[in-house]
Parts: structure tokens; C-alpha cells; sequence
């Protein structure tokens, strides 16, 4: 089977022609395997799609045109009415965030305890230092104004969590540069309970170059170094 060590992008899937040599043609969407409806996911279109299988297979289809340039994931789950961001929520976000990114580094950290893989030994390390400090805000819905606070008193804590993201993120090439399909997996999956992730990345990208930089991401966060 010449298709099988033969990788297409997204989209497309391996057909081998009449002398053998694998192609990559276009998915069709019409031939995707059925799917679930939390498998269900929104494009930019605003159009629903059984799934990323359906999804991507429509925009190769659509290839070098101007809809097909546009159509991206946009999040997870069916289409629903996403509330604009206010300039107020926009300026709250990276409180939030940077909360939940630590919180999330401390729960990896929690299950490494028992079973070991998520984490490497230098990223346990780092997060050990976190996870010891007794002044630690622990995970919980708090007020603004406290998660403020406690960013101020603690601003070593928000750190490394801040460049962790960045860095599980940036692999496709590692560049210290986020594309926008690097940013998909993040943003995709919390588009539909933080209505402000679009337009964040977007206003991060300083220079309108279409790519966030690390030193755009940390100001973006409020770190400083």
C-alpha cells in the first residue's frame, strides 16, 4: 500500500493513481465518518459542521479561492450566538487566564504525583515551586480586583505558566512565533465559555503580521521580563 507512510495535510487523503504513486486529493465531506454531536464544530462561516473531518474537507475543496482562505475552525461544538467582547471583558481576560493556566499546571503537577508523564522533571520543578508556596491563590471563580491583587503580590507564580502555554503551543514549526492555526487548539476549545480569546489574540498581535510573537504573548499577559 503505497498511501500508508504517505501524510497529507488536513484536509486531503492519499490516492494512489493508475501507476501506483501515491497523490493527496481532497477529502470528501460527503465520505466522513460519522461523528457524534459533541463532535460537532463551528467554522467561521458560521456554519455548522459534523466535524473537522467535514470541516477541513470543505475548505480544500474550496482552495484558492477567497471562502476557502477564510474558512478556518473557529471553535468546538454546534454554531450558537457568541456575545461581542467589551473593551471592559478584554481588559479582565488576561486575569482570568493567567489564573487558569497556573491552575492547570497544578493539577498536571497533582496527577504527576501518582502517575508521571504529563509533566517533564524540569517543568515539575518549576511547577513544584508554585505548588509549595503557601501564599498560592488557590483555584476557585474569584473577583477581579483579587486576582489583580494577587498577580501583584505573587507576579513570579504567573510566570512560568504564561511561557509554558506558549510553548505547548508552538510546534508546528517551534519559532517562538504562534500562527493561527498553532493558536487553534487553544482558542478553539475556549471560545464557547470565554467569548473574549478572539479578539485577545487578535489585539496581542501588536504588529498585524498575522503571527504572535513571545515577547507580543508575555505583554499581552503583563509580564515584563
Amino acid at each position: 500500500d503505497t498511501c500508508r507512510n504517505f501524510h497529507c495535510k488536513r484536509g486531503k487523503v492519499c490516492h494512489a493513481d493508475k501507476q501506483g504513486k501515491p497523490h493527496c486529493i481532497c477529502q470528501d465531506p460527503a465520505a466522513c465518518p460519522p461523528t457524534k454531536d459533541y463532535e460537532h464544530v463551528c467554522g467561521t462561516d458560521n456554519k455548522t459542521y459534523d466535524g473537522t473531518c467535514q470541516l477541513f474537507g470543505t475548505k480544500c475543496q474550496l482552495e484558492g479561492t477567497k471562502m476557502g482562505r477564510q474558512l478556518h475552525l473557529d471553535y468546538m461544538g454546534s454554531c450558537k450566538y457568541i456575545p461581542p467582547c467589551t473593551d471592559y471583558e478584554v481588559d479582565q481576560f488576561p486575569l482570568r487566564m493567567r489564573d487558569w493556566l497556573k491552575n492547570i499546571l497544578i493539577q498536571y503537577y497533582e496527577r504527576d504525583l501518582n502517575t508521571s508523564g504529563i509533566l517533564t522533571e524540569k517543568q515539575r520543578n518549576k511547577v513544584k515551586k508554585i505548588y509549595q508556596n503557601d501564599k498560592r491563590l488557590v483555584a476557585g471563580d474569584h473577583p477581579v480586583e483579587l486576582l489583580l491583587h494577587d498577580f501583584e503580590k505573587n507576579y513570579h507564580m504567573y510566570v512560568y505558566p504564561v511561557h509554558w502555554q506558549f510553548h505547548q503551543l508552538d510546534h508546528h514549526p517551534v519559532d517562538r512565533l504562534l500562527t493561527h492555526s498553532e493558536l487553534a487548539p487553544l482558542r478553539a476549545s475556549l471560545v464557547p465559555m470565554e467569548h473574549c480569546i478572539t479578539r485577545f489574540f487578535q489585539e496581542c498581535d501588536a504588529d498585524q503580521d498575522k503571527l504572535v510573537a513571545l515577547k507580543e504573548w508575555c505583554h499581552c499577559f503583563g509580564i515584563k521580563e
